[in-house]
């Protein structure tokens, strides 16, 4: 699968980003198309492993590996949209639906899609008994991202991260 080298990205004039629903559809096709994919999946024990599939002047995709019990920790994607789709295995995502509905907990079989807004804040999660994988886009690309605890008066950051700490 080609990659555009960063550098080309970066000089390259500024697109609008793309909808939820068009990374929705860029995570379902690539899903789609294991032979794209599934032979680059790796399994850490350590922690979650990923990598960036592809990387375009307005959208970037990812793909994860989580084995039991691997989670992202409370997150938000520094003000781009998102989508991720399950491609293998059982995920939980842990959402809040704001002050008068609380936190959300959805169970993502494979095949699930979920995509959100710039302010998106979530936790995934896998608490099944097998690995999962999953491909995610972002739009723009990822440049930042805000780490949070769960705290009896709600969500409080606690890092704020960039692309060299991935």
């Amino acid at each position: 699968m080609p990659t555009v080298p960063a550098e080309s990205v970066l000089d390259a004039p500024p697109r609008p980003p793309l909808s939820p629903n068009a990374l929705r559809r860029i995570v379902r096709d690539l899903a789609e198309r294991p032979e794209r994919w599934l032979h680059r999946v790796r399994l850490s024990a350590e922690d979650r492993w990923y990598e960036r599939l592809e990387l375009a002047q307005d959208y970037e995709v990812w793909l994860i590996s989580w084995l039991p019990g691997q989670s992202t920790g409370f997150h938000d994607h520094g003000g781009s949209r998102g989508a991720f789709t399950v491609a293998l295995g059982e995920l939980e995502e842990l959402a809040l639906a704001g002050p008068e509905h609380g936190l959300t907990v959805r169970r993502l079989p494979s095949g699930s899609e979920r995509a959100f807004g710039p302010q998106y804040l979530h936790d995934v999660r896998n608490t099944s008994p097998g690995p999962a994988v999953t491909l995610h886009a972002y739009s723009p690309p990822l440049n930042e991202m805000s780490r949070y605890e769960l705290r009896a008066g709600g969500l409080v950051r606690t890092a704020t991260e960039g692309p060299e700490q991935w």
